[in-house]
C-alpha cells in the first residue's frame, strides 16, 4: 500500500508506518531473544537517527534549503518503522541495497514520468516487501541472518 500510495498520490497514510513497525517488529521478535531484540532496535534507531541528521545537515549547509524540500516525512517515518525489522547487520545491508534499488528504479522510471521528486518511501517499501516475500518463499534462506 505504501508503494502504491507514494507512487500515485505522493502521500501515504500515516497509520501505515506504525503498522509496518509493529508487524515487522513482531516478526523479528519471534525470531530472537527479547534482550537481543531491544539491543538491535536501539542500534538500528541510532543508525536511522544519524542518517536523518546527516540528511538534515546536508540540506541546510550544502543545499541551503529546508529539509522538507529534500526529504519527506513519510521517508523518515518509514526509516523509523524499518528499524524494528531486522538485526543490525541485516538491516544495514538491506537498507543500503534498498537505497541502491530505489536509485536504479527511479532512474529507470524517471524517463517515463514528469515528477521531479523521488518516492523513496514507496521504493523502499517495495524493496523490503520483495525481501520478505523472498524469505517466505524460500529464495532467501533467512533475512534475519544475512
Amino acid at each position: 500500500m505504501v508503494f502504491l500510495q507514494d507512487i500515485k498520490e505522493r502521500k501515504v497514510y500515516w497509520f501505515l508506518f506504525p503498522v509496518i513497525g509493529i508487524c515487522s517488529g513482531m516478526l523479528m521478535y519471534l525470531n530472537t531473544f527479547s534482550q537481543l531484540f531491544y539491543t538491535t532496535v536501539a542500534i538500528n534507531l541510532i543508525f536511522v537517527g544519524l542518517l536523518i541528521g546527516v540528511v538534515f545537515l546536508y540540506s541546510r549547509i550544502k543545499l541551503k534549503t529546508s529539509v522538507s524540500n529534500t526529504f519527506g516525512l513519510g521517508d523518515g517515518l518509514l526509516f523509523l518503522a524499518l528499524a524494528f525489522s531486522f538485526f543490525s547487520v541485516s538491516f544495514l545491508i538491506l537498507f543500503v541495497f534498498g537505497l541502491l534499488f530505489s536509485l536504479v528504479l527511479h532512474l529507470f522510471i524517471k524517463q517515463r514520468t514528469k515528477q521531479e521528486t523521488v518516492p523513496l518511501a514507496g521504493y523502499l517499501s517495495l524493496f523490503f516487501a520483495i525481501a520478505y516475500i523472498s524469505h517466505w518463499f524460500g529464495i532467501l534462506k533467512s533475512v534475519y541472518t544475512i
